[in-house]
């Protein structure tokens, strides 16, 4: 789970991400860092914050195969 983390927040360190898009994404870090909570509902929680970015047209091109990659993570978990 935290290599998914770091994943989420090298992305973040990109100046090129839309502030609505950093948004779900710092939401989603910040539900995949809940401990108290059993991993497959964070996983859920995350992934609900990140599905709907796969889609945004704000997303820069280069950042959506690293999105799928973190999404696709997400479903094994």
């Amino acid at each position: 789970m935290e290599e998914l983390i770091e994943e989420l927040i090298m992305i973040l360190e990109d100046d090129s991400i839309p502030k609505n898009v950093r948004i779900k994404i710092e939401t989603a870090i910040a539900a995949l860092k809940q401990e108290d909570i059993e991993l497959s509902i964070r996983a859920n929680k995350a992934l609900q914050q990140l599905d709907d970015l796969s889609d945004d047209p704000n997303i820069p091109s280069y950042i959506r195969p690293q999105l799928w990659n973190i999404l696709s993570q997400l479903e094994t978990r």
